[in-house]
């Protein structure tokens, strides 16, 4: 019960969202996403998941949150804009530059947005305490087993595009997630309908034709996977059509006309350093493990380690047709690592074509 002249607890969220300069908040319930459940096992039953094991892994858990935390009543989905100064597909034509995901030109988001998510629960925890009312929080940020994007379309943040990514109708595509977990009970936000209309422009714009029906994701062909998740060697089928993307990929993100209504990001830390808005090839190949480390301290691009991502550098330079990249790939045929040897046998062939 609302304390005597206190706004209630809902209101309570926003205005502690806002403070910590949150774009967008609502709230769900943990069992408001079971069709989301069900299409998830369905697909991870295709193998469509790819390497990601951790996906079959925790698949159960993913499809109902309230196996994760039992004691759960209410999940609150918070969304920070990271919207770009300009389109990000530029870089696509600077052959002899990597093109790197607007996400991962900053610092990582992760780092950024849990400080601000343990606040806001902090905050709303000692309320409720002070309100009479026992409660308890848990915060995740893309990294346990609960399905963000479903439940921020369940609290109304968005709904999930024919891409399969989050749609704001006031900030495109450009949406971090964070979420808080509470066994307060909380009045849930109405969910956002279905904008997607009968578009297909980003289903249209993804170079690896990745999507084998409108909201359906092969990771397999996703460049994002390729680039981030796969461990492996690449297909050398998909190589060509990777273009010079080297972590992660926009294009169906960027094409999704939802973005005229989108804002730039003003969260600093987001920002995109000057150094990796079109980084040099012929700078990006050189790099060996400590010399990737210093390159990248609080970029999630670390995450993937040098092997995996001087492979993507490779694949870029034999697609980037620049002979004068060509001693620096032979270079990389002595490399350590059996996967960058490969990539570059790889793209000298490529550039000898």
């Amino acid at each position: 019960m609302t304390a005597a002249g206190a706004p209630p607890l809902e209101a309570l969220v926003c205005d502690l969202a806002a403070a910590e300069g949150f774009d967008a908040v609502g709230i769900t319930r943990p069992d408001a996403i079971p069709v989301a459940g069900a299409r998830l096992k369905d697909w991870v039953a295709t193998g469509a998941h790819g390497d990601m094991g951790w996906l079959a892994e925790t698949l159960e858990r993913r499809a109902d949150p309230a196996t994760l935390w039992p004691a759960i009543r209410s999940v609150i989905l918070l969304g920070l804009n990271y919207g770009p100064q300009e389109d990000p597909r530029a870089v696509l034509a600077e052959r002899s530059a990597g093109a790197i995901s607007v996400y991962a030109r900053a610092e990582d988001y992760h780092d950024i947005i849990k400080p601000k998510l343990k606040r806001v629960a902090r905050a709303l925890l000692a309320e409720a305490t002070r309100r009479g009312i026992a409660g308890d929080v848990k915060v995740f940020v893309d990294t346990a087993p609960l399905m963000e994007k479903p439940l921020a379309a369940a609290a109304g943040l968005g709904w999930q595009g024919r891409h399969t990514n989050l749609v704001s109708r006031d900030f495109g595509s450009w949406l971090f997630l964070g979420a808080i977990a509470t066994t307060l009970e909380l009045e849930p936000d109405a969910p956002e309908a279905d904008h997607c209309g009968s578009c297909r422009a980003c289903l249209d714009a993804c170079p690896t034709a990745a999507f084998p029906a409108p909201y359906v994701i092969d990771a397999r062909r996703c460049i994002s996977y390729l680039t981030i998740e796969h461990k492996g060697p690449i297909p050398e089928e998909l190589r060509p059509l990777m273009g010079n993307r080297i972590y992660g990929c926009d294009d169906c993100l960027a094409a999704c006309p939802w973005n005229k209504f989108a804002q730039e990001g003003h969260e600093a830390k987001l920002a995109a350093r000057a150094e990796n808005d079109a980084p040099p090839l012929a700078e990006l190949v050189e790099l060996d493990d400590a010399a990737f480390r210093a390159r990248f301290p609080k970029s999630p691009i670390k995450r993937i380690g040098r092997d995996r991502f001087v492979r993507n550098v490779l694949i870029a330079i034999g697609n980037s047709g620049d002979a004068a990249l060509v001693s620096q790939v032979e270079a990389r045929l002595d490399d350590p690592s059996a996967l960058v040897r490969e990539a570059a046998v790889w793209a000298l062939g490529r550039l000898a074509m």
